[in-house]
């Protein structure tokens, strides 16, 4: 059993260099997981992300009956997918607190058909779900709030999804659109679907995401900007294959930003130029700060040689004596 000590005592350091490996990220493992679930075949997920979130999504999704293995303790996972139809219709899924998880899942749920309740820890109770219910069940689900009205847990049973024309808010929730896309092949059976976003659309980058992850399982969903989403009947989920979880943008920014201060060469690897994740333009804003960046398919490097440690060592003088 690991110990951890009470306290960690950090030195100020002048020079950051080094090597990080960055863990797979969230947003991107969940997707991929439910995505390889609703597909046909078998997907080879490399480098899942470790997390209650992710642990959270393969628990409900055994429990669903979808067959998954985890290669020699490793974070490879291989998917068989269950084709659009889950084997278990009926099942009492805890959800954690994992709103990649239970949002996406719970309009696949609804699409697919069955009895199912979904249910996490207190704080879950707490997060709003409200939109997607509301979005689901004018299309034809029966869903029904067990506890406090517009947060889970939710009770979900057999309905009859298929609308033309499908509503959800945008500036509550990227999740929403998320889930409804997600679930959008599963509803156009037997002909289009339009998902409009109601106000203005939150969190951008993590739409495009979905639609990314959705097109390389073989789904194509045409887009009026940010206000229409239109997906042609007839479309499947079909397994890609092989596809590698990207490392975490967002914490990449920590180290790069630690490479553009203190010198560097710091390099992450797992995120490149090739991402599809928005936070990797991070390294835009360090380039006109004066850092030099170098990009591989899955690695950023930076470097800066001290030049903006000088300037925030400017920046301080600045304000120290605009305090006297």
């Amino acid at each position: 059993m690991k110990t951890y000590p009470h306290q960690l005592a950090l030195t100020p350091g002048s020079v950051a260099r080094g090597v990080v490996r960055l863990p797979g990220s969230k947003s991107i493992s969940n997707r991929m997981l439910l995505l390889a679930a609703l597909a046909s075949g078998t997907t080879e997920i490399r480098e899942l992300l470790s997390s209650d979130d992710t642990q959270v999504m393969l628990a409900a999704l055994q429990k669903l009956g979808v067959r998954w293995q985890q290669h020699d303790h490793n974070q490879d996972y291989a998917v068989t997918g269950a084709a659009g139809r889950f084997p278990v219709q009926s099942a009492d899924l805890f959800m954690g607190n994992a709103g990649t998880a239970i949002r996406p899942l719970t309009a696949a749920l609804a699409a697919i058909g069955g009895d199912y309740t979904v249910h996490g820890v207190p704080r879950m109770h707490e997060r709003p779900i409200g939109d997607l219910v509301d979005a689901l069940n004018a299309a034809g689900a029966r869903i029904e709030y067990t506890g406090q009205p517009g947060f889970p847990p939710l009770h979900i049973h057999a309905g009859d999804l298929h609308p033309r024309i499908m509503q959800v808010r945008g500036n509550v929730s990227s999740q929403f659109l998320t889930a409804l896309l997600m679930a959008s092949p599963l509803i156009a059976r037997d002909h289009a679907l339009r998902i409009d976003v109601v106000g203005e659309l939150i969190s951008k980058p993590y739409i495009e995401i979905t639609l990314n992850l959705m097109q390389r399982f073989g789904v194509v969903v045409e887009r009026d900007g940010w206000v229409a989403f239109r997906i042609a009947p007839g479309q499947k989920y079909q397994s890609p294959g092989v596809l590698h979880v990207e490392g975490d943008a967002s914490s990449a920014s920590y180290f790069l930003a630690a490479g553009a201060i203190a010198g560097g060469p710091v390099r992450v690897e797992g995120v490149g130029k090739s991402s599809i994740q928005g936070d990797v333009r991070f390294v835009e804003a360090l380039e006109r700060m004066g850092a030099h960046i170098t990009m591989g398919d899955s690695w950023i490097e930076v470097r800066s040689g001290g030049v903006l440690y000088q300037h925030l060592a400017q920046y301080r003088q600045l304000a120290r004596e605009g305090d006297r």
